[in-house]
């Protein structure tokens, strides 16, 4: 009996040294914070002319640690439950930020319910994000993909406990937000880098935006799809493309039924969309409209991806799509025949900024 005390006694001194040791490890760590200097350093975004100024939050200025923050944590998969997935999984930069699948799939390959949304110019969605623009800001979204079961599936509090415990965060956070101890690293923080990196992602280098400036020209075949997309001249049958995916950003941010399924009420929809964000009946099977920009790279198309090309995509407007109550009056039959659908998707292809998705924000802007 005395045997077993004593080794049980060893056993609690064993335990509490470990715990002693941590803690002290710990304090060295934030110890060293406070002799790290707080100087961040400002970032200024390269904006094209032509494009509506981006609202930056007051509390999140740009600045350049900021961002390489957030473009660490975005690669980084110590964010999901398992560390098998980063943000970067399902938003990889040469697909411009999507993943080539029709539903993104999560960790232990858990299916998703939509398809990636491509992250090109999001700083400047400020009618709402994700497909039904169920929150407001870049910071509240990159909450979200961490706790969700399809996704991520972890918890913040343990992605918190894994930042404070970094050998490199710690200092990261220091130098981005002036933070004084590891313990102050928060969920907050974390989306605020996230979002500051996100709004760089800033696309205005396609070939159309070359010939705006006047510094390319399109071939025959990309003018007529020009034309054509934007319903330019009586000459050429209409598209009504342009209603809807309105450049520079080449879409309105708006929420439209485009017909694609089948229903007999609007409560038949499998998937909602904007109507469970809202509470309106009017907009159940409403979902945002994506940016046309890079399209050539983020097939397949809709939000859950039921349109493997851009020739199916065009094949559903053509036909008028599915009636519904609230059909985007837009979405109608249209006489578009086998070449002006090639035309239109040469146009297309001269949206695609191929240098954009090959480089990091900083990298890019040469700020560091």
């Amino acid at each position: 009996m005395w045997q077993k005390m004593r080794e049980r006694g060893r056993e609690g001194e064993r335990e509490r040294f470990f715990w002693v040791l941590i803690i002290m490890l710990w304090s060295c760590n934030d110890s060293k914070l406070s002799h790290i200097p707080y100087v961040p350093t400002p970032y200024k975004l390269e904006e094209p002319a032509n494009f509506v100024k981006m609202q930056i939050p007051p509390d999140n200025p740009f600045t350049v640690e900021g961002i390489a923050l957030g473009e660490r944590l975005f690669f980084d998969p110590i964010l999901s439950i398992d560390r098998s997935i980063s943000c970067s999984s399902c938003h990889i930069p040469n697909l411009a930020f999507t993943d080539g699948k029709a539903v993104s799939t999560g960790i232990d390959k858990r299916v998703g319910r939509r398809s990636a949304m491509s992250l090109i110019n999001v700083g400047y969605y400020y009618k709402g994000l994700f497909w039904d623009g169920r929150v407001k800001s870049l910071e509240m979204q990159a909450l979200m993909p961490v706790t969700d079961h399809r996704e991520m599936g972890n918890d913040w509090k343990t992605v918190e406990d894994r930042l404070r415990r970094h050998p490199e965060y710690p200092e990261l956070f220091r130098r981005a937000f002036g933070i004084k101890r590891a313990a102050n690293i928060d969920r907050y923080l974390a989306a605020k880098a996230l979002a500051q990196y996100e709004r760089t992602l800033v696309n205005y280098n396609s070939k159309f935006d070359r010939v705006q400036r006047g510094e390319a020209r399109f071939t025959a075949a990309e003018k007529r799809g020009w034309q054509i997309f934007f319903d330019d001249t009586l000459e050429l049958p209409a598209s009504e493309c342009g209603h809807c995916h309105i450049d520079p950003l080449f879409t309105t941010l708006g929420f439209f039924n485009n017909g694609i399924e089948q229903i007999n009420t609007l409560n038949d929809f499998h998937d909602k969309g904007r109507g469970v964000v809202t509470g309106r009946f009017v907009d159940n099977g409403k979902f945002r409209t994506p940016t046309l920009r890079n399209i050539m790279l983020t097939a397949p198309y809709m939000h859950d991806g039921r349109f493997a090309t851009l020739d199916e995509v065009f094949d559903h407007y053509i036909s008028g799509g599915h009636f519904a109550d609230n059909l985007n009056p837009n979405v109608r039959k249209l006489r578009i025949r086998e070449q002006d659908k090639k035309d239109l998707i040469a146009f297309l292809q001269t949206l695609t900024d191929s240098t954009f998705v090959n480089y990091s924000a900083l990298d890019r802007h040469g700020s560091i």
